[in-house]
């Protein structure tokens, strides 16, 4: 068993759906921004977002980012991930991080509507908040990156939630895995409702241009993210898309997401490459 499988079996004693992630909320700084909590974007207990507001934040409008958390579908919740919305705050980008559902009370395709209904409620209430709801950045950290990845491969969700996919001018996916190969994993197959498949797969929605995306992995990463990662940038790049590929040495996993703490960031320049992309998709 790993470190970081162990930490969040320890974790899950104390409620369902707790991740490792709440740890690094102890280096993250309460000032330069503020939090609006719970904004609901459906009737589920898990479907709201906090949306972490900076505090230069006026009648100018900022660009918007809404980040998805990993977990495997099994654990995370939005106040674990306070450390990215003041990271990203901290550099004038109005965050959402929504709460979705997750196994066992959800299976594929259940976290993507809720996905979908999240951006659509952060584009009807960004501009209250300081952000421009036209300059809109979905990002993720491993399941959450696939999140992201499949809600701009397929605009099918986003329609379906009742939201516009041109909005979307940018996509930033983490450490993800976009089933270009089999699960292997009995509780993930579960979840997606069989094995990796065309449906299940981004890659077969891309047959023409999609928002720019920056795709990033550790180099002690898996195999499989990476190998995963090349096949999507190549699936992108097939159709003329704009990617940029990212491999940060010495980062594995888990540390990819943890160079966004403070304490942690001179690891690997994750908050600044997400910031620079960020402002060149939206600015």
């Amino acid at each position: 068993m790993s470190l970081l499988t162990a930490v969040t079996s320890v974790l899950q004693l104390f409620g369902t759906g707790r991740s490792p992630a709440v740890l690094l909320n102890l280096t993250a700084p309460r000032r330069g921004y503020r939090v609006e909590r719970d904004i609901a974007y459906g009737n589920g207990p898990r479907n709201r977002l906090d949306l972490y507001v900076p505090a230069c934040a006026t009648k100018a409008a900022l660009p918007v980012i809404v980040f998805f958390y990993g977990g495997a579908f099994r654990a995370g919740r939005k106040n674990e991930y306070r450390f990215v919305g003041e990271a990203l705050a901290t550099r004038g980008i109005l965050v959402a991080v929504p709460d979705y559902r997750i196994y066992p009370e959800a299976c594929f395709p259940d976290f993507l509507d809720d996905a979908a209904r999240a951006v659509v409620k952060l584009r009807q209430t960004a501009g209250l908040f300081g952000g421009d709801p036209a300059a809109l950045v979905l990002a993720g950290h491993s399941a959450g990156a696939y999140l992201a990845v499949m809600l701009a491969a397929n605009p099918q969700y986003l329609m379906a939630a009742g939201g516009n996919p041109s909005a979307i001018r940018g996509v930033i996916a983490l450490s993800g895995r976009y089933h270009q190969s089999p699960l292997h994993d009995q509780t993930a197959e579960t979840i997606f409702r069989g094995p990796a498949r065309d449906e299940t797969r981004p890659a077969n929605f891309i047959r023409g241009r999609v928002p720019a995306m920056l795709l990033a992995a550790g180099s002690r990463d898996g195999a499989t993210v990476l190998r995963e990662k090349q096949q999507l940038v190549n699936d992108l790049r097939a159709y003329g898309n704009e990617v940029k590929e990212v491999t940060y040495p010495g980062i594995g996993h888990a540390g990819i997401v943890a160079a966004l703490a403070p304490g942690f960031r001179h690891r690997a320049p994750v908050r600044d490459d997400m910031a620079g992309f960020v402002q060149k998709c939206c600015g």
